[in-house]
């Protein structure tokens, strides 16, 4: 069977595989500051020359910031299979604070730990770690079989951790070069640090700045109080009138576009097992909070919500200053699920803050931005041989899961290029990304790489 000599090798080239992914990580591609630009663009060149030598006609393309690379490869004589587009990127986030550190994160190792061995290092996890399984895979098809098994076309960025501000140019100039079946992304995890999981909705956000002003200028308590109104107690009530006493959002329209959940969805993530008991338990808090006929999955994955991220006004140093302030402010921010509109939101809660303010009072509203979540069709064939294929390699089942965070690419994808993702990933929740030691298992790499080529095999059929 060709796959099982592709794995055979998979497994035999680990050791240089590693001693790859460690020259990778040695790049400090940090995409943030300018003072590693060169850096940047080193490691653009690393992986230029690391798809050529497997045969991926690649080139590193300008930007305005940092430079992308696109590779395309043939495919086998006859293939009838999807055309798909493998997303990754290779910069990685600042290492402060550096002293936090065991060792400098530019000089990845192997460490014995007491789960196992891991790749330590800036980058490791998120995303050269997972960048590299795919393109390890890739190798080993080319190696055994000298071409590979499926049209593949590959898009590494640049400037993910830095807001990706040359990614949505670069998509729509090139939208007929990179448009293709569907797309691959590798910037996720296993749920629960176990089981192999397959991404396929997304939380989008609409975030919220505003200003409550009363009198004209700070007024004193024992003069003014209760008798002049109070610009945070009129906020304080406009926030606890968010919500009802079910959990539920109360601005009109908020639930428009927001889809019950399919019954094969539902069913994967009760047999999922998850103990929301523990995961509240790790930042010591136990009652779930939000819609109280819902489970805590479906809060985390698939229902909209609405938090107060920030409130200030007043007095806020050592001491008292007994004022009644003339402002207060607050930072309001809502994630999106289905089909809800961003921009309906946004003027659904201008309205309901308007509506709700006492005479001599006034808001101003700022810094509103939103984007809509991304929610993948399962119908399409290679989301459940990609399960398959993932099921075949870990020990427990893989399953269709939600994030309750966002991923822009994805949307992205969807709404440039019109093509759902898959997202993919062999992260676990100990990696410490973005924190210092981070850290790739060396579970996760090896079999991220035989999850790949199980992948490739079952879309190539």
């Amino acid at each position: 069977m060709k796959l099982d000599a592709v794995l055979a090798r998979i497994d035999a080239d680990l050791p240089d595989a590693t001693e790859r992914l460690l020259a990778l990580l040695r790049i400090p591609s940090i995409s943030t500051d300018p003072a590693f630009s060169a850096d940047c663009d080193t490691a653009a060149d690393w992986l230029v020359n690391d798809l050529q030598s497997i045969g991926i006609n690649a080139q590193k393309r300008t930007t305005p910031g940092h430079p992308m690379v696109v590779g395309h490869a043939d495919c086998p004589a006859g293939y009838t299979g999807p055309h798909v587009l493998f997303y990754g990127h290779y910069d990685v986030q600042p290492v402060d604070p550096l002293e936090l550190w065991d060792n400098p994160p530019f000089e990845p190792a192997i460490e014995q730990t007491k789960k196992g061995e891991v790749i330590r290092g800036r980058g490791s996890s998120d995303d050269k770690g997972q960048l590299m399984t795919f393109i390890e895979a890739c190798r080993a098809w080319k190696a055994v079989h000298g071409v590979l098994p499926a049209h593949i076309s590959v898009l590494f960025e640049g400037e993910e951790e830095s807001g990706s501000p040359s990614l949505v140019p670069f998509l729509r100039e090139n939208a007929a070069e990179l448009t293709k079946d569907i797309a691959l992304i590798c910037d996720t995890g296993l749920f629960e640090s176990a089981v192999p999981a397959i991404t396929t909705q997304l939380r989008g956000m609409q975030t919220e700045e505003f200003t409550i002003t009363g009198a004209s200028r700070d007024l004193h308590s024992g003069m003014y109080g209760g008798l002049a109104g109070n610009p945070i107690h009129v906020l304080s009530g406009l926030i606890a009138g968010l919500h009802d006493d079910s959990g539920r959002i109360t601005l009109d329209g908020f639930y428009d576009g927001v889809q019950e959940l399919g019954d094969e969805i539902r069913s994967q993530w009760q047999g999922l097992g998850f103990d929301h008991a523990a995961y509240l338990g790790d930042v010591d808090l136990s009652v779930p909070a939000g819609e109280h006929d819902r489970t805590p999955l479906e809060m985390i994955w698939s229902r909209p919500t609405c938090e107060v991220n920030g409130i200030w006004g007043g007095y806020t140093g050592d001491g008292f200053k007994t004022v009644l302030p003339a402002e207060a402010h607050a930072k309001i921010s809502f994630r999106l699920v289905g089909d809800q509109n961003p921009d309906a939101i946004h003027e659904s809660f201008k309205a309901y803050i308007r509506a709700g303010l006492p005479d001599d009072f006034s808001v101003a509203f700022s810094d509103a931005r939103g984007a809509a979540a991304s929610q993948m069709s399962i119908d399409n064939p290679a989301f459940e041989k990609a399960r398959k294929a993932l099921s075949d390699e870990w020990p427990r089942p893989a399953a269709y899961i939600g994030c309750g965070g966002s991923i822009p690419i994805a949307g992205h994808f969807k709404d440039i290029l019109g093509m759902d993702s898959m997202l993919i990933g062999f992260g676990r929740d100990d990696d410490q990304i973005h924190s210092p030691n981070e850290k790739y298992d060396m579970e996760s790499f090896h079999k991220g790489m035989r999850s790949w080529a199980r992948i490739l095999a079952e879309l190539a059929e």
